[in-house]
Protein backbone atom coordinates (compact mmCIF):
# COMPACT_ATOMS: atom_id res chain seq x y z
CA UNK A 1 0.00 0.00 0.00
CA UNK A 2 3.07 2.00 0.56
CA UNK A 3 4.01 2.06 -3.05
CA UNK A 4 0.63 3.10 -4.32
CA UNK A 5 0.48 7.04 -5.29
CA UNK A 6 -1.84 9.14 -3.78
CA UNK A 7 -4.58 9.75 -6.93
CA UNK A 8 -4.34 5.90 -7.65
CA UNK A 9 -5.31 4.92 -4.04
CA UNK A 10 -7.93 6.95 -4.20
CA UNK A 11 -9.30 5.83 -7.67
CA UNK A 12 -9.26 2.37 -6.06
CA UNK A 13 -11.25 3.14 -3.01
CA UNK A 14 -13.64 5.47 -4.47
CA UNK A 15 -14.37 4.22 -7.83
CA UNK A 16 -16.10 5.99 -10.49
CA UNK A 17 -16.32 9.64 -11.06
CA UNK A 18 -15.37 12.04 -8.47
CA UNK A 19 -15.97 15.71 -9.29
CA UNK A 20 -14.44 17.34 -6.05
CA UNK A 21 -11.42 15.18 -6.97
CA UNK A 22 -11.05 15.99 -10.62
CA UNK A 23 -11.35 19.55 -9.73
CA UNK A 24 -8.81 20.04 -7.04
CA UNK A 25 -6.07 18.14 -8.64
CA UNK A 26 -6.91 20.74 -12.06
CA UNK A 27 -6.33 23.55 -9.37
CA UNK A 28 -2.89 22.01 -8.54
CA UNK A 29 -1.82 21.73 -11.35
CA UNK A 30 -2.36 25.56 -11.83
CA UNK A 31 0.04 25.85 -8.94
CA UNK A 32 -2.88 26.19 -6.37
CA UNK A 33 -2.98 24.71 -2.94
CA UNK A 34 -5.48 21.38 -2.09
CA UNK A 35 -6.68 23.79 1.31
CA UNK A 36 -7.49 26.96 -1.57
CA UNK A 37 -8.80 24.79 -3.98
CA UNK A 38 -11.32 23.20 -1.66
CA UNK A 39 -12.29 26.63 -0.76
CA UNK A 40 -13.00 27.51 -4.41
CA UNK A 41 -14.94 24.40 -4.83
CA UNK A 42 -17.38 24.68 -1.79
CA UNK A 43 -19.96 27.26 -3.34
CA UNK A 44 -19.83 25.41 -6.74
CA UNK A 45 -22.26 22.55 -5.28
CA UNK A 46 -25.02 24.85 -4.14
CA UNK A 47 -24.62 27.39 -7.40
CA UNK A 48 -25.00 23.63 -9.56
CA UNK A 49 -28.13 23.25 -6.77
CA UNK A 50 -29.20 26.21 -7.20
CA UNK A 51 -29.30 26.14 -11.04
CA UNK A 52 -30.77 22.47 -11.48
CA UNK A 53 -33.69 23.50 -9.22
CA UNK A 54 -34.52 26.20 -10.97
CA UNK A 55 -34.19 24.74 -14.36
CA UNK A 56 -36.16 21.56 -13.19
CA UNK A 57 -39.06 24.05 -11.99
CA UNK A 58 -38.88 25.86 -14.84
CA UNK A 59 -39.55 22.40 -17.02
CA UNK A 60 -41.99 21.66 -14.55
CA UNK A 61 -44.11 24.62 -14.92
CA UNK A 62 -43.85 23.75 -18.83
CA UNK A 63 -44.91 20.56 -18.66
CA UNK A 64 -48.09 21.41 -16.31
CA UNK A 65 -49.28 23.98 -18.65
CA UNK A 66 -48.83 21.42 -21.57
CA UNK A 67 -50.75 18.79 -19.85
CA UNK A 68 -53.20 20.62 -18.31
CA UNK A 69 -53.64 22.83 -21.94
CA UNK A 70 -54.30 18.67 -23.15
CA UNK A 71 -56.32 17.30 -20.75
CA UNK A 72 -58.78 20.38 -21.07
CA UNK A 73 -58.60 21.55 -24.26
CA UNK A 74 -56.96 25.07 -23.03
CA UNK A 75 -55.42 27.18 -26.03
CA UNK A 76 -52.99 29.73 -24.16
CA UNK A 77 -50.70 27.22 -22.45
CA UNK A 78 -50.74 24.94 -25.83
CA UNK A 79 -49.78 27.80 -27.74
CA UNK A 80 -47.81 30.40 -26.57
CA UNK A 81 -44.75 30.75 -27.97
CA UNK A 82 -42.95 27.69 -29.36
CA UNK A 83 -44.18 24.71 -27.42
CA UNK A 84 -45.63 26.96 -24.81
CA UNK A 85 -42.83 27.92 -23.44
CA UNK A 86 -43.66 31.51 -23.17
CA UNK A 87 -46.52 30.60 -20.48
CA UNK A 88 -43.23 30.10 -17.59
CA UNK A 89 -41.60 33.11 -19.26
CA UNK A 90 -44.59 34.69 -18.41
CA UNK A 91 -45.76 33.44 -14.65
CA UNK A 92 -42.09 34.42 -14.08
CA UNK A 93 -42.18 37.69 -15.27
CA UNK A 94 -45.21 38.88 -13.73
CA UNK A 95 -43.85 37.56 -9.92
CA UNK A 96 -40.98 39.77 -10.55
CA UNK A 97 -42.61 42.85 -10.77
CA UNK A 98 -45.51 42.57 -9.23
CA UNK A 99 -45.40 44.42 -6.03
CA UNK A 100 -44.54 43.34 -2.84
CA UNK A 101 -47.60 43.83 -0.11
CA UNK A 102 -47.41 43.60 3.38
CA UNK A 103 -51.11 43.75 5.52
CA UNK A 104 -50.89 46.86 7.72
CA UNK A 105 -51.67 44.37 11.11
CA UNK A 106 -49.37 41.60 9.66
CA UNK A 107 -46.10 40.56 11.75
CA UNK A 108 -43.19 41.78 9.26
CA UNK A 109 -40.89 39.78 10.31
CA UNK A 110 -42.63 36.15 10.76
CA UNK A 111 -44.28 37.05 7.59
CA UNK A 112 -40.98 37.66 5.67
CA UNK A 113 -39.25 34.40 7.37
CA UNK A 114 -42.16 32.14 6.71
CA UNK A 115 -41.78 31.83 2.98
CA UNK A 116 -37.67 31.16 3.60
CA UNK A 117 -38.17 28.85 6.30
CA UNK A 118 -40.39 26.74 3.32
CA UNK A 119 -37.90 27.42 0.38
CA UNK A 120 -34.56 26.56 2.09
CA UNK A 121 -34.98 22.96 3.45
CA UNK A 122 -36.17 21.93 0.26
CA UNK A 123 -33.18 23.65 -1.42
CA UNK A 124 -30.88 21.77 0.83
CA UNK A 125 -32.18 18.06 0.64
CA UNK A 126 -31.28 18.22 -2.78
CA UNK A 127 -27.49 17.72 -1.77
CA UNK A 128 -27.85 14.03 -0.42
CA UNK A 129 -29.52 13.20 -4.06
CA UNK A 130 -27.24 10.93 -5.77
CA UNK A 131 -27.01 11.06 -9.79
CA UNK A 132 -23.89 8.82 -10.12
CA UNK A 133 -21.67 7.04 -7.85
CA UNK A 134 -19.63 10.48 -6.88
CA UNK A 135 -22.50 12.76 -9.20
CA UNK A 136 -23.91 14.15 -5.18
CA UNK A 137 -22.92 17.01 -3.54
CA UNK A 138 -22.58 15.41 0.04
CA UNK A 139 -22.44 11.75 0.39
CA UNK A 140 -23.54 11.89 4.07
CA UNK A 141 -24.05 8.30 5.67
CA UNK A 142 -27.31 9.23 7.47
CA UNK A 143 -28.91 11.14 4.00
CA UNK A 144 -32.30 9.62 4.71
CA UNK A 145 -32.67 10.73 7.98
CA UNK A 146 -31.03 14.58 7.22
CA UNK A 147 -34.22 14.82 4.32
CA UNK A 148 -36.71 13.72 7.06
CA UNK A 149 -35.66 15.97 9.28
CA UNK A 150 -35.54 19.03 6.86
CA UNK A 151 -38.86 18.15 5.31
CA UNK A 152 -40.07 18.32 9.14
CA UNK A 153 -39.26 22.26 8.64
CA UNK A 154 -41.13 22.80 6.29
CA UNK A 155 -44.60 22.95 7.67
CA UNK A 156 -43.61 25.47 10.23
CA UNK A 157 -42.99 28.09 7.48
CA UNK A 158 -46.57 27.52 6.70
CA UNK A 159 -47.87 28.01 10.20
CA UNK A 160 -45.84 30.82 10.60
CA UNK A 161 -46.86 32.19 7.50
CA UNK A 162 -50.53 31.31 8.40
CA UNK A 163 -50.70 33.33 11.77
CA UNK A 164 -48.21 36.20 10.51
CA UNK A 165 -50.96 37.07 8.03
CA UNK A 166 -53.68 38.20 10.21
CA UNK A 167 -56.00 36.49 8.32
CA UNK A 168 -58.50 34.14 9.61
CA UNK A 169 -58.29 31.96 6.09
CA UNK A 170 -54.54 31.79 6.41
CA UNK A 171 -54.57 30.67 9.52
CA UNK A 172 -56.96 27.98 9.04
CA UNK A 173 -54.32 27.22 5.35
CA UNK A 174 -51.76 27.07 8.10
CA UNK A 175 -53.43 25.07 10.81
CA UNK A 176 -54.26 22.63 8.05
CA UNK A 177 -50.92 22.50 6.46
CA UNK A 178 -49.33 21.58 9.75
CA UNK A 179 -51.95 18.92 10.44
CA UNK A 180 -51.40 17.28 6.80
CA UNK A 181 -47.82 16.74 7.38
CA UNK A 182 -48.11 15.68 10.55
CA UNK A 183 -50.59 13.08 9.31
CA UNK A 184 -48.24 12.09 6.36
CA UNK A 185 -45.37 12.24 7.81
CA UNK A 186 -45.22 9.12 9.76
CA UNK A 187 -46.25 6.79 6.89
CA UNK A 188 -43.74 8.05 4.62
CA UNK A 189 -41.00 7.47 7.19
CA UNK A 190 -42.17 4.10 8.41
CA UNK A 191 -42.03 2.71 4.17
CA UNK A 192 -38.31 4.65 3.88
CA UNK A 193 -37.76 2.42 6.83
CA UNK A 194 -38.16 -0.35 5.46
CA UNK A 195 -36.31 0.23 2.25
CA UNK A 196 -33.45 1.60 4.88
CA UNK A 197 -33.93 -2.42 6.83
CA UNK A 198 -32.96 -3.98 3.35
CA UNK A 199 -30.18 -1.80 1.95
CA UNK A 200 -28.82 -1.84 5.89
CA UNK A 201 -28.12 2.16 5.31
CA UNK A 202 -29.40 5.61 5.33
CA UNK A 203 -27.24 6.69 2.59
CA UNK A 204 -29.04 7.08 -1.06
CA UNK A 205 -25.64 6.04 -2.63
CA UNK A 206 -25.86 2.39 -0.33
CA UNK A 207 -29.37 2.05 -1.56
CA UNK A 208 -28.86 2.81 -5.17
CA UNK A 209 -26.31 0.45 -5.03
CA UNK A 210 -27.95 -2.44 -3.42
CA UNK A 211 -30.38 -2.36 -5.90
CA UNK A 212 -28.51 -2.40 -9.59
CA UNK A 213 -27.00 -6.00 -8.99
CA UNK A 214 -29.40 -7.64 -11.70
CA UNK A 215 -30.61 -4.34 -13.34
CA UNK A 216 -34.54 -3.95 -13.55
CA UNK A 217 -34.68 -7.16 -11.59
CA UNK A 218 -33.05 -6.16 -8.66
CA UNK A 219 -35.27 -2.33 -8.34
CA UNK A 220 -36.90 -2.28 -4.80
CA UNK A 221 -40.32 -1.52 -6.32
CA UNK A 222 -40.96 -5.25 -6.52
CA UNK A 223 -39.95 -6.00 -3.18
CA UNK A 224 -41.50 -3.18 -1.75
CA UNK A 225 -44.36 -2.40 -3.96
CA UNK A 226 -46.76 -1.31 -1.01
CA UNK A 227 -44.38 1.00 0.47
CA UNK A 228 -43.76 2.49 -2.89
CA UNK A 229 -47.27 3.03 -3.24
CA UNK A 230 -47.76 4.76 0.22
CA UNK A 231 -44.40 6.90 -0.31
CA UNK A 232 -45.83 8.58 -3.12
CA UNK A 233 -49.03 8.96 -1.80
CA UNK A 234 -47.91 10.81 1.05
CA UNK A 235 -45.50 12.74 -1.24
CA UNK A 236 -48.16 14.19 -2.80
CA UNK A 237 -49.75 15.11 0.11
CA UNK A 238 -46.29 16.79 1.70
CA UNK A 239 -46.44 18.27 -1.98
CA UNK A 240 -49.60 19.39 -1.56
CA UNK A 241 -50.84 18.24 -5.00
CA UNK A 242 -54.50 17.64 -5.58
CA UNK A 243 -56.43 15.52 -4.23
CA UNK A 244 -54.54 16.68 -1.20
CA UNK A 245 -53.88 20.34 -1.43
CA UNK A 246 -56.46 21.17 1.32
CA UNK A 247 -54.19 23.87 2.89
CA UNK A 248 -55.22 26.08 -0.20
CA UNK A 249 -58.38 25.34 -1.07
CA UNK A 250 -60.04 28.12 -3.04
CA UNK A 251 -63.36 27.60 -2.79
CA UNK A 252 -63.14 27.04 1.42
CA UNK A 253 -60.30 29.16 2.15
CA UNK A 254 -59.47 31.96 -0.67
CA UNK A 255 -55.44 30.71 -1.12
CA UNK A 256 -55.00 29.25 2.65
CA UNK A 257 -51.52 30.39 4.01
CA UNK A 258 -51.01 32.02 0.94
CA UNK A 259 -54.31 34.75 0.96
CA UNK A 260 -51.62 37.37 1.82
CA UNK A 261 -48.97 37.28 0.06
CA UNK A 262 -47.62 39.08 -3.43
CA UNK A 263 -44.85 39.59 -5.71
CA UNK A 264 -41.52 37.74 -4.66
CA UNK A 265 -42.66 36.19 -1.36
CA UNK A 266 -45.52 34.20 -3.22
CA UNK A 267 -42.74 33.07 -5.88
CA UNK A 268 -40.94 31.64 -3.04
CA UNK A 269 -43.66 29.52 -2.11
CA UNK A 270 -44.47 28.51 -6.17
CA UNK A 271 -40.58 27.67 -6.36
CA UNK A 272 -40.81 25.39 -2.60
CA UNK A 273 -43.82 23.80 -3.83
CA UNK A 274 -42.23 22.61 -7.80
CA UNK A 275 -39.26 22.27 -6.06
CA UNK A 276 -40.02 19.48 -3.34
CA UNK A 277 -42.43 17.59 -5.82
CA UNK A 278 -39.07 17.56 -7.95
CA UNK A 279 -37.42 16.23 -5.01
CA UNK A 280 -39.83 13.81 -3.66
CA UNK A 281 -39.87 12.66 -7.53
CA UNK A 282 -35.82 11.84 -7.08
CA UNK A 283 -36.69 9.76 -3.84
CA UNK A 284 -38.69 7.39 -5.17
CA UNK A 285 -36.41 7.31 -8.27
CA UNK A 286 -33.61 6.19 -5.61
CA UNK A 287 -35.21 3.94 -3.53
CA UNK A 288 -37.74 2.48 -5.39
CA UNK A 289 -36.94 2.68 -9.12
CA UNK A 290 -33.31 1.68 -8.97
CA UNK A 291 -31.68 5.70 -8.54
CA UNK A 292 -29.13 6.03 -11.49
CA UNK A 293 -29.34 2.18 -12.64
CA UNK A 294 -29.90 1.36 -16.32
CA UNK A 295 -32.62 -1.53 -16.43
CA UNK A 296 -30.17 -3.64 -17.57
CA UNK A 297 -26.38 -3.81 -15.65
CA UNK A 298 -23.71 -1.63 -17.41
CA UNK A 299 -21.21 -4.27 -16.68
CA UNK A 300 -22.35 -5.75 -19.93
CA UNK A 301 -21.75 -2.83 -21.47
CA UNK A 302 -18.09 -3.11 -20.70
CA UNK A 303 -17.90 -6.75 -21.73
CA UNK A 304 -19.63 -6.37 -24.94
CA UNK A 305 -16.73 -3.37 -25.66
CA UNK A 306 -14.17 -5.77 -24.21
CA UNK A 307 -13.33 -2.31 -22.50
CA UNK A 308 -12.51 -2.56 -18.24
CA UNK A 309 -15.39 -1.02 -16.25
CA UNK A 310 -12.75 1.31 -14.97
CA UNK A 311 -12.16 2.78 -18.46
CA UNK A 312 -12.28 6.30 -18.63
CA UNK A 313 -14.72 6.07 -21.71
CA UNK A 314 -17.17 3.57 -19.33
CA UNK A 315 -16.46 6.32 -16.71
CA UNK A 316 -17.85 8.79 -18.64
CA UNK A 317 -20.56 6.75 -20.49
CA UNK A 318 -21.50 5.26 -16.32
CA UNK A 319 -21.67 9.04 -15.82
CA UNK A 320 -23.99 10.33 -18.76
CA UNK A 321 -26.03 7.41 -18.31
CA UNK A 322 -27.22 7.85 -14.46
CA UNK A 323 -27.73 11.16 -14.96
CA UNK A 324 -30.13 10.64 -17.72
CA UNK A 325 -31.47 7.97 -16.25
CA UNK A 326 -32.25 9.38 -13.04
CA UNK A 327 -34.16 12.67 -14.49
CA UNK A 328 -36.16 10.15 -16.70
CA UNK A 329 -37.53 8.34 -13.75
CA UNK A 330 -38.28 11.15 -11.95
CA UNK A 331 -39.85 12.99 -14.57
CA UNK A 332 -42.01 10.16 -15.15
CA UNK A 333 -43.10 10.24 -12.06
CA UNK A 334 -43.87 14.26 -12.61
CA UNK A 335 -46.03 13.61 -15.30
CA UNK A 336 -47.97 11.23 -13.13
CA UNK A 337 -48.37 13.83 -10.47
CA UNK A 338 -49.76 16.43 -13.21
CA UNK A 339 -52.10 14.38 -14.64
CA UNK A 340 -53.48 13.52 -11.07
CA UNK A 341 -53.87 17.08 -10.85
CA UNK A 342 -55.78 17.51 -13.65
CA UNK A 343 -58.05 14.44 -13.49
CA UNK A 344 -59.03 13.80 -9.82
CA UNK A 345 -61.47 15.73 -7.14
CA UNK A 346 -60.04 17.41 -4.10
CA UNK A 347 -60.70 15.60 -1.45
CA UNK A 348 -62.36 16.90 2.07
CA UNK A 349 -60.22 17.64 5.00
CA UNK A 350 -61.86 14.78 7.58
CA UNK A 351 -61.34 11.88 4.44
CA UNK A 352 -57.34 13.81 4.28
CA UNK A 353 -57.06 13.07 7.78
CA UNK A 354 -58.55 9.31 7.93
CA UNK A 355 -56.88 8.28 5.11
CA UNK A 356 -52.99 9.24 6.79
CA UNK A 357 -54.08 7.92 10.30
CA UNK A 358 -56.85 4.88 10.06
CA UNK A 359 -55.26 3.57 6.79
CA UNK A 360 -51.52 4.42 5.50
CA UNK A 361 -50.37 4.30 9.26
CA UNK A 362 -51.64 0.95 10.14
CA UNK A 363 -50.50 -0.56 6.69
CA UNK A 364 -47.26 1.15 6.84
CA UNK A 365 -46.58 -0.68 10.11
CA UNK A 366 -47.86 -4.07 9.33
CA UNK A 367 -45.37 -3.62 5.83
CA UNK A 368 -43.00 -2.84 7.93
CA UNK A 369 -43.44 -5.49 10.02
CA UNK A 370 -43.65 -7.91 7.23
CA UNK A 371 -40.54 -6.63 5.47
CA UNK A 372 -38.46 -7.21 8.89
CA UNK A 373 -39.90 -11.30 8.66
CA UNK A 374 -38.84 -11.54 4.97
CA UNK A 375 -35.64 -10.02 6.07
CA UNK A 376 -35.05 -13.18 8.09
CA UNK A 377 -36.90 -15.52 6.38
CA UNK A 378 -34.60 -14.75 3.09
CA UNK A 379 -31.54 -12.64 4.02
CA UNK A 380 -30.37 -13.03 0.64
CA UNK A 381 -33.85 -10.79 -1.31
CA UNK A 382 -34.01 -9.13 1.61
CA UNK A 383 -30.50 -7.79 2.94
CA UNK A 384 -29.99 -10.04 5.46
Amino acid sequence: MENISEPIFLALINPGLDLEFSFTEAMKGLGLSSQFAHILWLPLPMLLVLTAALIGVLVTVWLERKVSAAAQQRIGPEYAGALGVLQPMADGLKLLVKEDIIPARADNLLFTLGPVLVLVPVILSWLIVPFGQNLLISNVGVGIFLWISLSSIQPIGLLMSGYASNNKYSLLGGLRAAAQSISYEIPLALSVLAIVMMSNSLSTVDIVNQQNSAGLLSWNIWRQPVGFLIFWICALAECERLPFDLPEAEEELVAGYQTEYAGMKFALFYLGSYINLILSALLVSVLYLGGWGFPIPIEWLAQLTGLSINAPLIQLIIGAVGIVMTILKAYLLVFLAILLRWTTPRIRIDQLLDLGWKFLLPISLVNLLFTAGLKLAFPTAFGG
